[in-house]
């Protein structure tokens, strides 16, 4: 059975930038780019030409990738002003970037308080702006993508002006309509129930997901937009962002390849080989950043694959998949069995048999040796 194509986008360098304590370098840009090329993303958002010296200058040169779509982050033009007269949004149709996703309004309430401008005037400017990117009258077209800013809670508080933004950015020839949960306070249900409404209007094969972390359902979320019809999936790396962080790419990514119900039905760019470099992705952010890797993150934590109960321990040395559910080396991870007061004496033969040192299961050592692990522990080490 022919599987439909999912689309990763990655918004680390952008959206994750935006997370309180993280400062991206020029060369740090350079090297998260390469890693998420190499790990098989579809688009990287590099950050936001014209806003800072930073991201400016990393849009000044072309980017040479070998499978991901370099991408410019803006917002589309201003009101009262025509897109040739509009430096902002100069700068950003002359970024090297093959896509750019701008943002725009999709709550009615934002437009009248954030941008004090009609709603025809907005729905306007979306058209102006992404047929400036996709159909200009001078110039190479390229990818234009919509950030449908506030759309969920855009569209639970005036339905009809929330897709009126959504169809009228596919209409005027955006690649990707993206519905963005920009407070975080969409739950599963009803992310589900709006996408299976929106696809009515914009069609799937052009509809993304871009959620916020601010309820821990930012993930839930994005799958459930997925089951409902969006083929674009945004999100960063380690679940940096805004607040409480944007969807997990590393949680994401392997559930989409290694659980059946995403695997059987979609594809990506990602392949096995490069699946197994997840964990070293991760933690080359965290030391990029200098800040330590969660070691209780899905997949890629230290702990993701850690036993310490000794019942628990048993049973994976004799068959893994009892309590592991999925194999740690498919994403770059690997099986760790503590040694502690909680501990069996398997715990302590799988440790002495990594550490190559030879003895037997009824060694009368081995009981010993756990005596002494837990009077110790008990005594405050660890």
């Amino acid at each position: 059975m022919t599987r439909e194509r999912l689309y990763l986008f990655d918004t680390t360098l952008r959206d994750g930038a935006q997370t309180t304590g993280v400062d991206f370098s020029l060369e740090d840009k350079r090297l998260i780019i390469r890693t998420l090329d190499d790990l098989g993303l579809d688009y990287i958002e590099g950050g936001y030409p014209g806003a800072n010296v930073t991201d400016t200058e990393l849009f000044s040169t072309e980017q040479r990738l070998e499978r991901a779509t370099f991408t410019a982050f803006g917002m589309t033009k201003r009101a009262g002003r025509s897109v040739s007269n509009d430096p902002g949004f100069q700068a950003i149709l002359q970024a090297k970037a093959g896509a750019i996703c701008l943002v725009a309004k999709a709550w009615d309430y934002h437009v009248r308080v954030a941008l004090g401008i009609s709603n025809q005037d907005n729905l306007e400017g979306v058209a102006q702006s992404v047929e400036a990117v996709a159909r200009p009258e001078r110039g190479v077209p390229r990818e234009a993508m919509i950030d449908c800013e506030h759309f969920f809670d855009g569209y639970k508080g005036n339905r009809d002006y929330a897709l009126a933004v959504a169809t009228t950015a596919y209409t005027s020839g955006a690649r990707w309509v993206v519905l963005c949960d920009t407070n975080g306070g969409t739950l599963p249900h009803e992310v589900s129930e709006i996408v299976a409404e929106v696809v009515k209007h914009v069609p799937g094969s052009h509809l993304g997901i871009h959620t916020h972390n601010d309820t821990e359902n930012a993930v839930a979320n994005t799958l459930a937009a997925v089951r409902a019809g969006a083929r674009q999936i945004q999100g960063a790396l380690n679940g940096l962002g805004e607040r409480c962080g944007n969807a997990n790419l590393t949680s994401l990514i392997p559930t989409l390849l290694l659980k059946r119900e995403f695997a059987d039905r979609f594809e990506t760019q990602v392949v096995p080989e490069q699946l197994r470099k997840l964990t070293h992705a991760s933690r080359l952010l965290d030391e990029i950043l200098n800040r330590s890797p969660n070691r209780h993150a899905p997949y890629v934590g230290e702990a993701a694959f850690a036993t310490k109960a000794g019942i628990h321990a048993s049973a994976i040395l004799k068959e893994p998949a009892t309590y592991e559910h999925v194999e740690p080396e498919r994403v770059g991870n690997r099986r760790r069995v503590l040694v502690s007061d909680q501990a069996g004496k398997s715990n302590l033969l799988y440790e002495l048999e990594r550490l190559g040192v030879p003895v037997g299961r009824d060694d009368p050592r081995i009981a010993q040796l756990l005596d002494e692990v837990k009077a110790r522990e008990a005594m405050g080490y660890a």
